[in-house]
């Protein structure tokens, strides 16, 4: 009997070659129309930013450092959508929702990277607002172009070097049945729920990476905008002071959105239970974000709307 138990104990603990993603389990027209509000985004999200890389590349007026980042995160919010909504729809079409193992782990791993980048390329974007306004005279000079491209290298590299520290931890881990992850793609939580060895060393490095590519970024974000807002409400003149606050407004609208959801989701410990809620606040960071970003820089930004206009007028 021992040996019997010992041996449905080792054929359960083996690695396994698939999982079931659950994604959105509701009625048929339910998922019709969820199919189609996801499809809609995915393709206006590929699109809006796209204009905007365009844009940023082809205007002149646009060749500052504050664009220049604004056109990586266009970048990386096409890829960043692309790596679970196209997974997603074909699963609804097709109504086939296994994955295997190399993709799971292949889609958490540039998931989690664009995610990493992303919170660092926020801090590098505050930096550059902190220097524009609080040091005007030596911007120019400071934010040049080789210190442009080396934040940007920074940031892309820094985030994917990130993530392949906590998903190799996560793919030499071993995972029992049921293989269902209770979610729409491979995320952190729902894949180590599946584990059944020990992961305290997963857990705890996971944890401790999730806060410092958190909180150092915040940190940064949090600095600069306490001097920013110290150094408008200095200046003399209200025209002054409304013309700074506006080239700061979204992105700072943009940090509240973003780091409020993945604190929520990533600066806990790992093995949490997949309750719905944490699917829902998923859909709000991986699929409405990337198309609301451009919107709202698009909307705030007086320049880019100028030059938008000229660009549909000529075209």
């Amino acid at each position: 009997g021992v040996a019997v138990g010992t041996q449905c104990r080792m054929k359960n603990q083996t690695s396994t070659d698939e999982f079931i993603l659950l994604g959105f389990s509701y009625r048929p027209p339910v998922q019709t129309l969820i199919y189609l509000v996801f499809l809609v985004i995915y393709m206006v999200t590929i699109t809006e930013n796209a204009i905007i890389i365009f844009v940023v590349k082809r205007n002149y007026h646009l060749q500052k450092p504050m664009y220049y980042f604004l056109g990586n995160l266009s970048f990386l919010e096409i890829w960043y959508i692309s790596v679970t909504l196209p997974r997603l729809l074909f699963g609804f079409w097709s109504q086939s929702m296994t994955i295997s193992f190399s993709s799971c782990m292949t889609q958490l791993y540039f998931f989690i990277s664009l995610m990493c980048t992303e919170c660092v390329l926020l801090a590098v974007m505050a930096y550059d607002r902190y220097l524009a306004i609080c040091h005007p005279l030596r911007y120019q000079v400071v934010m040049n172009h080789k210190l442009c491209f080396q934040l940007s290298i920074l940031s892309w590299a820094g985030g994917f070097s990130i993530s392949l520290v906590k998903v190799s931890f996560i793919s030499h881990l071993k995972f029992c049945g049921p293989q269902v992850i209770n979610h729409f793609f491979c995320d952190i939580s729902p894949v180590l729920n599946l584990s059944c060895t020990d992961m305290s060393l997963a857990e705890t490095l996971d944890f401790v990476l999730a806060l410092v590519i958190l909180l150092i970024p915040l940190l940064i974000i949090v600095f600069s905008y306490c001097c920013i807002l110290s150094t408008i409400l200095c200046m003399p003149s209200a025209q002054g002071r409304r013309k700074a606050f506006s080239t700061c407004i979204s992105h700072f609208t943009v940090v509240i959105i973003f780091f409020s959801a993945t604190l929520f989701m990533y600066a806990r410990p790992r093995r949490i239970q997949p309750f719905n809620l944490n699917k829902i606040v998923s859909v709000f960071y991986a699929v409405f974000t990337p198309a609301l970003n451009p919107v709202i820089y698009c909307l705030r930004n007086k320049e880019v709307k100028e030059i938008l206009r000229k660009t549909i007028r000529t075209s």
